[in-house]
């Protein structure tokens, strides 16, 4: 990408993180639409050898384009009705899921709890043409007020067990009653079956799983589909 394209408060951003990181751009293809999302070039700047599997704790997951925030993106971009709607990607790192639901007709705010993280988001926004996004800190201890949503989404963000009651929490306040919300974990992140255990006292869970071979590896990612028990909808709908 030609980054002198770029609108100038977004280009300011650019070179001031340039200063810091070398970057680059991902592009990602959903129908004729492509979103451009800037991230680290190396990421051995920020994390060296660290394997992400290994100590999640210590692991910057904003940095990387995620296989399951990729199948979120296609997912998102398939809800019927989207034309209008609001969707708040929850920590959205490089913010894949939420650009291209925006992309496909939502109106979306985009999260995550650091203001670096916020400058990636906001140059991939203005890369992309987009209009419809607003971009949040969301601190799932300390959740600002908020309008509720149509539409939850995240991937990769059941990492730390100490967040599970609080990410409920967020659902419960951001989620109209009539919501849903998308989820998609790399079927190997062990704590996602403890946090749907949780879930499914309030939610009726749906469960799709997509498998594919990257790279000459097999890759298996779970999205789920949570509505609200009571609501008459089923989580596989």
């Amino acid at each position: 990408m030609d980054i002198r394209t770029l609108p100038e408060p977004e280009l300011q951003i650019y070179n001031r993180l340039r200063q810091k990181y070398s970057l680059t751009f991902d592009s990602l293809k959903l129908g004729v639409t492509t979103i451009r999302l800037l991230k680290v070039a190396d990421l051995g700047e920020i994390i060296g050898d660290r394997d992400p599997f290994a100590d999640v704790t210590q692991f910057p997951f904003w940095v990387k384009l995620w296989d399951a925030a990729i199948i979120l993106s296609y997912v998102l971009t398939r809800v019927p009705g989207r034309q209008g709607r609001t969707l708040l990607e929850l920590g959205a790192g490089l913010g894949a899921p939420g650009l291209a639901a925006a992309a496909s007709g939502f109106d979306v705010t985009i999260s995550d709890y650091e203001e670096i993280i916020r400058d990636f988001q906001q140059v991939s926004a203005a890369a992309s043409g987009l209009h419809n996004v607003k971009l949040t800190l969301l601190d799932w201890l300390d959740p600002p007020q908020l309008p509720a949503f149509d539409v939850l989404a995240g991937a990769e963000i059941l990492f730390r067990e100490e967040f599970f009651a609080p990410l409920l929490r967020v659902f419960a306040a951001y989620l109209k009653p009539d919501g849903v919300i998308y989820l998609a974990h790399d079927a190997r992140r062990q704590s996602l079956p403890k946090f749907l255990k949780l879930a499914e006292k309030d939610y009726d869970i749906g469960v799709a799983r997509q498998n594919y071979i990257k790279d000459g590896t097999p890759v298996s990612i779970i999205v789920n589909r949570l509505v609200r028990k009571g609501t008459g909808k089923q989580g596989n709908q």
